[in-house]
This record gives structure tokens, sequence and C-alpha cells, in this order.
């Protein structure tokens, strides 16, 4: 290091960065590091370019050097000598490191040794790679954490007939491992989505808060290239709750082997994913797909990343390109994590569940018009005579309870308004459902 010092006037003058000059450097476990002030004019930018010509002349290893700029001066970098990889070797999972869906999960570690932490509640995350990259692995490290929340529900869609996701099956509400079933699950997801979002405007909220009994709903695509040939009107759903999934809670976690054009650069998806990771790519334009646009001239090069499991990561709190790797959690360690988890998964929330029971009724019932809807003054005074012809109708329920239809006709209101109606009983506990569809008072009420 100190030969370097003083050989740096030599060294900047070969690589193109004449008159930069070292403030600082200092000795770590993995190598130095050193702290660098550029000359006039230049910028991080045009050092990151020239890292290849830095490796030559300092007689590094190729990829052993880093730069990163310093937050408080646009003219200064660190530019850090990895001599000796601290992620040589796979990292063990130490289990997770999260209980709710509110806080950052951990994916893994930086070089340095300080956890990679990324929040997903209210974020889609793209994950890519090639094979053999180590992609699995951290989808697998990210369901680990995510089982362990007992405030979020999640949703698989495999099409490799489930060879990737089934291990995680007593953890996951609903796998869909064919493309007609990932159509469905899509087309379900949007229904979801559709009821909250109704329901939070009837409560005047704008977002839907995660807990037990409200979990958050996280779709994990794991390939995602796999969805756009066989299932396109997922596609067209994936669309629509990468859009609008935000607010109430819906989220997509979407993996693919193959960042293409076609696969990356339709719709909405791929704009709105704010966490973006990304393993080991065999070609520089799929930098780009993956990370977004101008990263690879950025200096984000996954590219050269040189083991399994070693990944860059680009999010809201991640702005800097900084090499991680992922922890390692091996086949016996997802039956382990899966099997004791799988009992505290949650249920669907009422308000969700009732979208998806109206939707069934929906699409079984023959096309009818909908009822004239009386006036403004007529509504009003006929909602408090309904109110207690629905109270009195489920106190009167017998045990096996009344159906939606039962209700709609006994009260003469909608169905939208008799499954609000119902979720605000069960909310104060005086109403439940006694089988699917059919509701009653509860006894103690």
């Amino acid at each position: 290091m100190e030969r370097t010092l003083s050989a740096w006037p030599d060294i900047a003058q070969a690589v193109g960065l004449a008159g930069s000059r070292i403030q600082s450097a200092i000795v770590d476990l993995w190598g130095w590091r050193a702290r660098i002030a550029l000359a006039r004019g230049q910028t991080v930018e045009e050092a990151v370019a020239k890292l290849p010509a830095l490796e030559s002349a300092l007689g590094t290893r190729r990829g052993a050097a880093r730069i990163q700029p310093l937050p408080e001066r646009a003219n200064r970098l660190e530019l850090r000598i990895i001599e000796t990889d601290p992620h040589a070797d796979a990292i063990t999972w130490p289990g997770p490191s999260v209980t709710s869906i509110t806080q950052p999960v951990k994916l893994g570690l930086f070089e340095e040794g300080s956890p990679v932490r990324v929040s997903l509640l209210r974020r889609h995350a793209l994950i890519g790679g090639v094979a053999g990259a180590g992609k699995s692995g951290g989808v697998n490290v990210l369901l680990g954490d995510l089982s362990a929340c007992p405030d979020v529900i999640v949703w698989g869609i495999d099409l490799k007939r489930g060879m990737e996701l089934l291990p995680w099956s007593s953890c996951l509400d609903r796998l869909a491992t064919t493309p007609q079933e990932a159509e469905a699950l899509m087309a379900d997801a949007v229904v979801i989505l559709d009821g909250r979002a109704d329901a939070l405007a009837q409560y005047g909220q704008r977002v839907w808060q995660p807990r037990p009994d409200a979990p958050a709903l996280i779709i994990l695509i794991d390939e995602y290239a796999e969805l756009v040939d066989e299932a396109p009107g997922a596609i067209r759903h994936a669309d629509s709750i990468a859009r609008r999934g935000r607010a109430v809670a819906v989220t997509l976690v979407a993996a693919t082997q193959r960042p293409s054009q076609k696969a990356m650069g339709q719709g909405a998806v791929r704009s709105q994913m704010d966490v973006r990771l990304s393993f080991r790519v065999r070609e520089r334009r799929d930098v780009d797909l993956i990370l977004g646009q101008g990263m690879l001239k950025s200096g984000w090069h996954p590219h050269s990343l040189d083991a399994p499991g070693k990944f860059l990561i680009s999010a809201p709190e991640h702005d800097i390109a900084r090499r991680a790797r992922t922890f390692l959690l091996d086949d016996d360690g997802v039956q382990h994590t899966a099997a004791r988890h799988a009992p505290t998964r949650p249920p669907l929330d009422p308000i969700s569940a009732a979208a998806l029971e109206a939707a069934a009724d929906t699409a079984d019932e023959p096309a009818e018009p909908p009822p004239a809807s009386p006036g403004k003054h007529a509504r009003a005074d006929s909602a408090p005579s309904a109110e207690d012809i629905l109270w009195s109708a489920l106190q009167a329920a017998p045990d096996t309870g009344l159906s939606i239809d039962d209700l709609m006709r006994t009260t003469g209101m909608g169905r939208s308004w008799i499954y609000y109606r119902l979720q605000d009983h069960a909310r104060a506990d005086r109403a439940s459902q006694v089988s699917r569809g059919r509701w009653r008072a509860t006894p103690s009420s």
C-alpha cells in the first residue's frame, strides 16, 4: 500500500486521472482502501469506467478493485482493493431476520460484513441472473424470512411444475404450476386488490396496514419469462397489480433467468420494480434490463460476479454498487424452515375472502340487469332499516348460517352492501362465517 501511495501520481497519469491525489489509506482484513480526491472536472463515473486500467496499473487480480462515491463531495471517492475475497465461501443462513413484513428482510452480507437489508412492503421486486448464479438461493432466503411473518400471505407461481417452490408449499397459501392456474391466481389477486381498494375507500383510509388478521399479499413468480410466453393473461393482471397494488399491500416479486427485452420491457411491471437484485448475468446488455437503464455505465457490473450467490442490489436505500453474497439455505434447511413455520401461516383476511366469494358467485350466476338505484333521500332512509333487517336475519339464522343470496333477498340490498356490513359485524365479533359464503351471528351476540 505504501508503494502504491508513493507511485500514485504516475499511476493516475497512466490511467487518465492525472491530478488526483490520495488523501488517506488504511489496511483492512481483506486488503486496503484509500480515499482519493479527484482533480477539477473529473467525476466518479469517469473513475469507475477506468477500473480495468486501474487494476492493470496497480498489478491486482481482475475484479479486485472497487470504487464507491463519497456522499459529502462530488469529487471524492473510495478506492478499495480486495486481496482476499471475503465472499469466497458460502455464508450459512442464520435463520429468519424479521417477524413482520413491515421490517426490512436480511438477504445476505456486503463485502465489508454489513447486512443487506431491504423493505418489501409496498414495493415490487425483480430478481435476475443466469442459471447457476444463485437466484434460487436468494428466493429461498426471501421465503425463509417471509414465512416467519404472521402478517403476510405468499402466493407462488412456478411453471416448472413446482420444481422450485414446491418445497415451500406448506407455507404458500396458494401455488400455481400450470399456465391456467397462473392466470386464475393472478385474476384472483386483482379481485382482492379491487376488494381492498373498495373497503379502504368506504372507511376513508388510504393504505392497507398489514397485521395478522389483515395480511399483506406477496405474489412470487419464479420464472417470469415463462409466464410471458405461456400465460399472457396473467401478464395483463400483473400489469394491473404493478400499477395499483402498493396502497393495498399486494406486491409482486418476479424472478427470471432470461431477462429478455420481450419479458422485461413490456407494460408497467418492470418500470414499477423498486427493488432490483442482479446475480451474475451473461451479457452486458442484461445489466440494464435487470437493474435499469444506464446502470452499466454507472459502474454496476453483475456480469463480472464470479461465484454463485454474489449479487448487486438496487433499491431506494441501496443506490451505490456494492457487491454482496446471499445466505445459503440448503434443501434440508428449506424443509426444516417450512415445517416450522407452516402452522403459524395466517388465513386470508375477511375482506379479501369476501371479494373472492363475490367474484365466484357473480361468475356462476346468469347475467341480469342491475337493480334500480334509489334516490338520494330514499337510500338514506332505507339504510337504517336494512341494517336492522340484516342483524335480525343473522341472529335468527340456523347453525348452518344464511347465504349471501338469502341475506340479499331478506334485506333487498345489493351484494356489495351485504359484504361490507358483514365485515363490520365480523370485525366487531358479532358475526362469523360458519362455512364458505354462509354467515350467522356469533353465539355470544
